[in-house]
C-alpha cells in the first residue's frame, strides 16, 4: 500500500487529508536549500518523536527525540543527511522545538542511500502549522492525522510524491 502525495493531499486507503509541501511545488530535486519537495517513491525510515507531547502507536522503527538531536544539512559534513548530536559544528536543524512541528517527523529515505553531497536533505512528513504554511521541502500534515496515519501503516508502506496525481 502507498502513500500518495500531491500538492493539497497526502492519501492512504480511506484517508484524504489536506497537506503542505515545499515553497516551490513538487519536482525534481537539484540542490540543498532549493524548497522543492522531491517527487519520487520512498520508504519510511524511521519515526522521530517527542514523547513528552505524544503517544506513538506503530509497527515502524521509532526513536525519542532528544534535547541534543540535530539533523545535518551542511554537504561539507561527513554526516550530511544525517541525525546528529548537538552541539555540532555543522549547519543542521534542531529537531527538539518549542513549537510542535517536529513532535512527530517520519524520515523519507530519499538521498539516503548512497547520500549525495547537496541533493537535499531531511525530507520529512511531519506536524503542520495551523495555516498549513508551505515548507523547505518536507510535507507537513495535521498532528491529529499523522497520529491516525502512524497507527495504519506498516515497514511496508511507500510513499509516492507527484505532481501527476
Amino acid at each position: 500500500m502507498h502513500i500518495l502525495i500531491n500538492k493539497n493531499y497526502l492519501t492512504y486507503n480511506k484517508l484524504k487529508i489536506k497537506c503542505a509541501i515545499g515553497k516551490k511545488g513538487i519536482g525534481y530535486k537539484r540542490k540543498e536549500g532549493d524548497l522543492i519537495t522531491p517527487s519520487g517513491q520512498f520508504r519510511i525510515k524511521f519515526i522521530l518523536y517527542r514523547k513528552d507531547r505524544v503517544k506513538i502507536l506503530t509497527k515502524l522503527k521509532k526513536k525519542v527525540i532528544k534535547k541534543n538531536m540535530g539533523w545535518c544539512n551542511d554537504p561539507k559534513s561527513r554526516h550530511y543527511n544525517k541525525l546528529v548530536k548537538l552541539p555540532f559544528a555543522h549547519k543542521h536543524e534542531k529537531l527538539y522545538r518549542k513549537e510542535n512541528i517536529y513532535d512527530i517527523i517520519l524520515v523519507l529515505s530519499y538521498n539516503m542511500s548512497p547520500i549525495k553531497k547537496n541533493k537535499g536533505s531531511a525530507i520529512f512528513i511531519h506536524v503542520s502549522k495551523n495555516n498549513y504554511k508551505k515548507t523547505e521541502g518536507c510535507v507537513a500534515i495535521k498532528k491529529i492525522n499523522l497520529i491516525r496515519l502512524i497507527k495504519e501503516i506498516n515497514p511496508n508502506t511507500k510513499v509516492k510524491i507527484s505532481s501527476q496525481i
